[in-house]
């Protein structure tokens, strides 16, 4: 078998794409460069594509070794699915339920299949023993539809990024009590759901990365949550940019004097987060830098900063403790609190340092060019690995879902296309160069339905963009919401109002706002950055131009009036199918500036530093922002 062949049929039982059509409409063939590089990043023994045909003979003696059963067996609604098994040995087949009992299996005619009608909803491990040969595999029972509310309404809420939610008595950053706020205003209206930008921790001392996106775990709060105390007096408003370093000093001076967590109240994750973070501090930021025993997982006292481990003890218990109480006023002001399950984690975080195992080395996630970034999209961070993922049974996605579940009324998936596949690019390419790689939809699915029933968390999946059909036939199966913009529905040429399966929002923390919008502004900041060639940029204000046009021809409105244009929007939106109507908080005051330019960095664009155009007290009280609120709440 030659070189090429075999790089094909390599690729092919890895999942990663020969081919592929991009955002612009192009069938891409991708290099053998790159597949040789994202196969060698899954473990292959090869340096380059001349290399294929014995990597290829390693992985099928490999499989050819290991278990006759599935690494992961999903059974929906508890009913295990039959599998082949051809052997003459002897058999011996049992599940081992998560809350105790042993369910057995029968081989029958060359099948193994289940005795009992069917399972117990859970994570349960399958056990097998074929002569003297033994083998296991999680087996997740998970109802087929994500958990709902035994009450189904037309609900409505808004959308806000919390750090910018200055309040008069408020610190360098907005905090959880000012979220507290909102939420007050938005139940006095008649709204139940107020969803936030991540809670996670970021890194925060300079050069900080304040994105909520790249966060240092998926499995911790920020310790920006507790919220600095009543500093105000000290703050000029408005400020030109939200200071993520100020706020963390008033973190640390607030908890300065607090006792440190009894060792009970700490779990080894925990422990180990903190002494993570305190080895940045003695180390470096960069682990991947480290001593090589530090970097490969094991840090000795003395390469910890013990102060800094102490601070994260700390902050972790009073994260915990502060979210615990935003929970319960949500709760009792009959307000769900909506946060996103972020893709990814920063390279130098937490997560990729504890489970190297899992993140490909040498690989970013991004996206191929479509005509926002025709150069494509590099995302900063390391993909998960889909086969090692499976051999731990998921138990990560499922930390990082549960994480967010238990605090959260309605979890947003995060460009949930990532469950099916994802854009890699080989560190050191063209962006695009890079290809898709295929992840398990379908056991990715079941860890996230069964958390979302374990937790009573509602599911949206944020399908914007490039979609696979499979994510569009699997969103509405398991009753997962998908999302539909008012502004997106602008490029179409009769835009439609969201269905009874979509959320129904105008933008998104990545889009301009709607004032912005309709002045151009995102098309200025996208020149200024370099992401729109400025021979291009009258082209862009002419399409954007028609696309309002046809906006306010389908909600009937003037597009010279842009207080009324919202409003009808707003209407249009509400009045529609939509399950769940989501407005940015922003809007309502007319905001014209974005919280984020996607495809710019943070220490070159303010992304996630602008705060708002006043104290949260005043903005909320306009008469702007109380007329459309009784505006959405009339029409739902």
């Amino acid at each position: 078998m030659d070189a090429r062949t075999a790089l094909d049929r390599l690729a092919d039982l890895l999942g990663v794409a020969r081919s592929y059509v991009d955002g612009l409409g192009r069938t891409v063939q991708v290099p053998p460069e790159t597949l040789s590089a994202i196969c060698r990043s899954m473990g292959m023994p090869m340096e380059g594509p001349g290399d294929a045909p014995a990597a290829l003979a390693h992985l099928r003696a490999e499989r050819a070794a290991g278990p006759r059963i599935p690494s992961v067996i999903v059974a929906w609604e508890g009913v295990l699915p039959r599998f082949p098994l051809r052997t003459l040995a002897p058999v011996r087949a049992w599940i081992e339920c998560d809350d105790g009992p042993r369910v057995p299996l029968e081989l029958l005619a060359g099948t193994l299949a289940l005795r009992a009608v069917r399972l117990p909803i859970g994570r349960h491990t399958l056990h097998m023993t074929v002569g003297d040969t033994e083998a296991r595999a999680p087996v997740l029972s998970a109802p087929r539809l994500g958990w709902r509310p035994a009450r189904s309404r037309r609900r409505w809420g808004v959308a806000t990024h919390v750090a910018a939610l200055r309040s008069r008595r408020s610190g360098a950053i907005g905090d959880l009590d000012d979220l507290e706020t909102v939420a007050r205003v938005v139940a006095r209206h008649g709204g139940d759901i107020v969803t936030a930008l991540p809670l996670l921790p970021t890194f925060n001392t300079p050069p900080a990365e304040p994105s909520p996106y790249s966060p240092v775990s998926r499995l911790f709060w920020s310790e920006l949550v507790i919220g600095g105390g009543p500093r105000a007096a000290a703050m000029p408003n408005p400020v030109d940019r939200l200071d993520v370093t100020r706020a963390e000093a008033e973190i640390r001076a607030r908890l300065a004097a607090a006792p440190e967590p009894e060792s009970s109240q700490l779990s080894p994750e925990l422990e180990r987060y903190a002494r993570f973070r305190g080895a940045q501090v003695a180390l470096g930021r960069d682990w991947r830098q480290w001593p090589a025993e530090a970097r490969s997982g094991t840090l000795r006292d003395d390469q910890i900063d013990a102060d800094e481990a102490r601070f994260h003890r700390v902050a972790q218990h009073h994260a915990a403790a502060r979210t615990d109480r935003l929970r319960s006023a949500f709760d009792h002001l009959g307000v769900a609190l909506g946060l996103d399950l972020a893709v990814g984690v920063h390279p130098d975080g937490y997560d990729p340092w504890s489970r190297q195992h899992l993140f490909a080395s040498g690989m970013s996630v991004g996206a191929p060019p479509d005509p926002g970034f025709p150069s494509g999209q590099d995302w900063g961070f390391a993909p998960i690995l889909p086969e090692a993922s499976r051999l731990e049974g998921h138990r990560y996605l499922a930390r990082t879902i549960a994480h967010q579940a238990a605090l959260a009324g309605v979890l947003r998936i995060d460009h949930i296309m990532a469950l099916s596949r994802l854009y890699w690019v080989p560190h050191g390419i063209d962006l695009h160069r890079g290809t898709y790689v295929r992840y398990p939809l379908d056991e990715l699915l079941a860890v996230l339905v069964l958390e979302s029933h374990r937790h009573g968390c509602e599911l949206v999946g944020e399908n914007l963009g490039t979609v696979p059909r499979e994510i569009d036939e699997a969103l509405p199966r398991h009753g997962i919401k998908g999302m539909r913009l008012a502004l997106f529905e602008a490029g179409a040429p009769e835009p439609a109002p969201p269905t009874g399966d979509e959320v129904a929002m105008i933008d998104t923390h990545d889009t301009p706002t709607f004032a912005g919008w309709l002045e151009g502004r995102d098309i200025d900041a996208r020149v200024e950055s370099k992401l729109l060639a400025a021979e291009d940029a009258p082209a862009e204000r002419e399409a954007r131009a028609e696309a309002v046009g046809r906006l306010a021809a389908a909600v009937g409105a003037d597009p010279d009036d842009p207080g009324d244009f919202l409003d009808r929007v707003l209407d249009w939106l509400a009045r529609s199918d939509s399950p769940m109507l989501i407005a940015w908080l922003e809007d309502l005051w007319d905001e014209p500036e974005q919280v984020n330019l996607p495809g710019t960095a943070s220490s070159v664009r303010p992304n996630w530093q602008r705060p708002m155009s006043g104290w949260l007290d005043d903005l909320l009280a306009d008469p702007r922002v109380e007329a459309r609120l009784r505006l959405i709440d009339d029409a739902r």
